[in-house]
């Protein structure tokens, strides 16, 4: 699969943690360095601005997606190789959904979560198929990864939905499963028996 642009979904704090901006730094420049570009939430502060200031440095491509309500609180960022200002969240989400070839979470709130089992949930119903994944860092994921097992076990997630969310601890090895990811061909959860 050709990445062209990944979307990451990262935390407008920088979290506890150094090892979380150092994670965000490593997957940017990971990504500058295989010609990838960023699409993110267009925020200048937390991973937000650690991931577009390193693909910035780096020479690369981040284009940012925020909502106007957001730039009147002064945290959109002004040197982007592009920022697109958009009407509400729900035109961020489709906007950087639309750009994107994959997705990808940093460590993060509940915002970055909410925006990550969107675009999975979105795979689900069949309304794409892009690769999702997790940058696990340190084991931030680890009880998602948890909860996920568990709801194939329980029998409220099929085996083939699950694949679609890679996980890995380093920004080369999730670049390299995302990457080579492969739709799934198991009909949509509509389709399914019950």
């Amino acid at each position: 699969m050709r990445l062209r642009r990944v979307c990451v979904y990262a935390g407008s704090n920088a979290g506890a943690d150094p090892a979380y901006r150092e994670a965000a730094a490593a997957l940017a420049g990971v990504l500058a360095g295989h010609g990838i570009g960023l699409v993110y939430g267009g925020g200048r502060v937390g991973l937000m601005g650690v991931l577009a200031d390193t693909m910035l440095a780096r020479g690369g491509e981040a284009i940012g997606v925020i909502p106007q309500a957001l730039v009147d609180r002064e945290v959109g960022h002004g040197g982007l190789t592009e920022l697109r200002i958009v009407a509400s969240m729900h035109e961020r989400k489709a906007e950087m959904a639309e750009l994107a070839d994959a997705f990808v979470a940093v460590p993060g709130g509940i915002g970055t979560l909410e925006e990550l089992i969107e675009v999975y949930t979105w795979s689900q119903l069949g309304l794409h198929e892009k690769p999702c994944g997790v940058l696990n860092v340190n084991g931030y994921y680890d009880g998602l990864v948890a909860w996920l097992d568990h709801a194939v076990t329980e029998g409220f997630l099929r085996a083939p939905h699950r694949a679609v969310l890679q996980v890995a601890d380093t920004p080369a090895e999730l670049l390299d499963r995302l990457s080579r990811w492969q739709p799934a061909r198991v009909g949509k959860w509509l389709d399914l028996e019950v």
